[in-house]
């Protein structure tokens, strides 16, 4: 085993990541010192941020920023991480969605709306984060391969920080994602390969250009606790308790593991009574290795060649796959997929009910919150929270050609009431 180094050091060098203590591989446990690195040398399996934390109160919470960083204690960020220019993501609303609870049968749901973030999406929390950690290791370029919505977070976060940003995406990526990146004028490079094309070129370039932070590869540790910061939300909002189900969109997995974190840490240090919370979690069936290995009771996640119009959640050989099989397992939840016909309805159906417009994998998630609550899976009568990532702003290809004006009248009443049956 690998002999724990001093705290926030790395060759003599002290950092200020608040909390974190320093790097542990998810597999066998071996530690490291915080470092901008991804895979253990000793096991070869994903690194995660470990902590020691002091006390932590609720009411110091609750006086800090209307942001992420109120939870920065949690984070491996520095102690003035709020007084940096930043895109301040976080703090979304979430919702009590009783009309689409009605439509499904179920007693009571929550929507936690991140399309209010600064970028449309719950990207802007992991990039934030990435950045912070980034700058304490002496990095000067934000970079990163993307799907599209993080590609538009770590654009708009390396602008407001006044760093360069490289961007790359696969060049079928929805326009709208394009545009949203391409305005903030970083380097925006569209690849002609799928999404995990894009990644392994990524992990290629950030072997060669040492001064580039690859937010999802080689500080991707730190980038991931930005997902924790749901768990968080959703618990204080919720009047400091966790809740009793949650649906997560599955594209890496990453978000799904790190919300579970979350709800963890806080019952750790007591802002949160210990409650068991089933996770559940959600992919397209065009991209849906996770959803298969959890069918067929497998503990391996194939993977497979994306094809579904929920491009964010695109991710074929997910890295987080296989934890997420185990949390999903261990919690008593699980894994489902829905077809592009279902996103769309799903999309449709939020839509309809509580006025939320949500991107493709807010169809996914909605589309199989209804599938597992038909199948039984869901408890009918218990709370669940439902995840809605991105805004359908972003994705207006997925319902092309299937809405648009009902009739279209002449100027004068008769033509409306003619229209309208009335």
């Amino acid at each position: 085993m690998t002999a724990a180094a001093p705290a926030n050091t790395t060759a003599g060098k002290k950092f200020d990541l608040g909390n974190a203590v320093e790097l542990v591989s998810k597999e066998e446990g071996h530690r490291q010192p915080l470092a901008p690195e991804f895979v253990s040398l000793e096991d070869f399996s994903p690194l995660e941020v470990a902590y020691e934390f002091g006390k932590i109160r609720r009411e110091d919470i609750e006086s800090g920023p209307r942001s992420i960083w109120r939870y920065k204690q949690f984070l491996p960020v520095p102690s003035n991480v709020d007084q940096i220019p930043n895109t301040e993501p976080g703090c979304t609303r979430l919702i009590q969605a009783d009309n689409l609870a009605k439509a499904l049968g179920v007693k009571k749901i929550w929507i936690k709306d991140d399309t209010g973030n600064p970028t449309h999406s719950f990207k802007d929390r992991v990039v934030a984060v990435a950045l912070a950690a980034a700058r304490e290791f002496g990095f000067k370029v934000l970079a990163c391969p993307s799907t599209g919505n993080l590609a538009n977070a770590v654009a708009a976060a390396a602008a407001r920080a006044g760093w360069d940003s490289v961007v790359l995406v696969p060049k079928t990526l929805e326009r709208a994602k394009i545009l949203m990146s391409a305005v903030y004028d970083g380097s925006l490079l569209a690849v002609d390969g799928n999404y995990d094309d894009v990644n392994r070129l990524a992990t290629e370039l950030a072997g060669e250009h040492e001064d580039w932070a690859f937010v999802n590869v080689n500080v991707r540790p730190y980038y991931s606790e930005g997902s924790k910061t749901l768990a968080f939300e959703v618990a204080e909002q919720l009047g400091w308790r966790i809740p009793e189900q949650i649906v997560v969109p599955i594209a890496s997995g990453s978000q799904l593991t790190k919300v579970y974190k979350g709800f963890n840490e806080f019952a750790q240090v007591g802002l949160v009574d210990e409650s068991p919370v089933k996770i559940f979690g959600a992919q397209a069936s065009g991209c849906s290795p996770v959803s298969t290995a959890f069918r067929n009771g497998h503990d391996v996640v194939q993977p497979v060649k994306p094809d579904t119009i929920a491009r964010s959640l695109a991710i074929g050989a997910p890295a987080d796959g296989p934890y997420v099989l185990d949390i999903v397992r261990k919690t008593g939840g699980a894994i489902e997929d829905v077809t592009d016909d279902e996103v769309r309805a799903g999309i449709r159906l939020l839509a309809r009910t509580e006025g939320i417009f949500a991107e493709t994998a807010g169809g996914v998630t909605v589309a199989t919150a209804k599938k597992l609550i038909e199948a039984g899976k869901i408890d009918p009568d218990a709370e669940t929270v439902l995840l809605i990532t991105g805004d359908g702003l972003k994705t207006l290809d997925a319902v092309e050609g299937q809405l648009g004006p009902k009739a279209t009248v002449a100027p004068n009443t008769e033509s409306v009431n003619q229209a309208l049956g009335l």
